[in-house]
């Protein structure tokens, strides 16, 4: 047994070395010296993503929902909705692991240089399902939007492997509170819950979420970022690309954040102000087929909720 262990841990070293050597190109063109030794884990948590996306999401969803599951008529809905299973995972385990870097005494000293390995592995997990999240929109390609999307989260959260804002990057990563509750809402729709006690719960549970992770403490650290980089040694010390990049990338989301929030508030009190209306407008489209009313999708891919198919319902 000791012989297979030392074969197996022979072979993934072999692999890393690989995968580091891979990453060497762009860390060398991009200056990003923290790259390769966390790309293999950037790698693996884009493959584990892919498995769950395509293999262990089928298999749970058939188990847990074979109804609502089967009811999928094309490979677009059926794509979509293992896409929702993934966003659930990715944000219970990046929240998770970032959670672990908050106390480190290293990025708490120096919000902008600092850096930990704690730290860098909440942000390789997150980049992976980024990757992830790319290649498939690339793969079952509907909107050049959201490829821009996820390959605009890829650069953003790679550039923090020069190393910068580890600080700032695994406190950010904390606006995914929500997404529980954004997919539970959106499996609530998709298995006949829509308009119920339940999904009512979860939609208080998903505002209250949103506003206090992404408005309340979202706003709260964003004053540190804004205050941190405009300091004189930081924009001495950091290249004006990255720092225009990091800026206008964190403007962007505080915006999208506000918007979504007025958004969401709108549309589920027009939901349940009106239960006579449930099934003629679902919040994020029924199991029957009807068309919801747009609300924007904080994470993962998609402008909305719902789209045009209602089979399918939110990208």
């Amino acid at each position: 047994m000791s012989s297979a262990h030392a074969a197996a841990g022979a072979a993934l070293a072999g692999v890393d070395a690989f995968l580091q050597r891979l990453a060497l190109p762009l860390a060398r063109a991009l200056d990003l010296p923290h790259l390769p030794p966390n790309f293999p884990l950037v790698a693996y948590s884009a493959l584990g993503f892919t498995a769950i996306h395509v293999g262990v999401a089928p298999l749970l969803s058939r188990w847990l929902a074979p109804e609502s599951y089967g009811k999928l008529k094309n490979r677009r809905a059926r794509n979509n909705w293992n896409i929702h299973v993934v966003s659930l995972v990715h944000a219970v385990a990046v929240m998770a692991l970032a959670l672990r870097a908050f106390n480190e005494p290293a990025l708490i000293a120096d919000k902008v240089f600092g850096w930990h390995r704690t730290a860098e592995v909440a942000n390789s997990v997150a980049v992976g399902y980024f990757l992830w999240d790319t290649i498939d929109a690339l793969v079952t390609f509907t909107d050049l939007g959201f490829v821009l999307h996820g390959l605009a989260c890829v650069v953003m959260y790679s550039l923090v492997f020069k190393p910068y804002l580890e600080y700032f990057s695994c406190r950010f990563l904390l606006w995914e509170l929500s997404t529980p509750f954004l997919n539970i809402h959106w499996f609530l729709d998709k298995t006949g819950r829509t308009g119920s006690t339940l999904q009512l719960v979860n939609g208080i549970l998903l505002l209250s979420t949103f506003f206090l992770a992404r408005i309340v403490y979202g706003w709260h650290i964003s004053i540190t970022f804004w205050r941190v980089m405009f300091t004189r040694p930081v924009r001495a010390a950091m290249p004006p690309v990255f720092w225009t990049t990091f800026l206008l990338g964190h403007a962007t989301l505080t915006l999208l954040n506000l918007i979504w929030m007025t958004k969401m508030v709108r549309a589920l009190r027009k939901r349940f102000d009106n239960p006579e209306n449930l099934d003629k407008q679902p919040l994020l489209g029924s199991p029957t087929g009807t068309q919801a009313p747009p609300l924007p999708r904080p994470e993962g891919r998609g402008p909305n909720y719902a789209d045009t198919d209602p089979v399918q319902g939110a990208t």
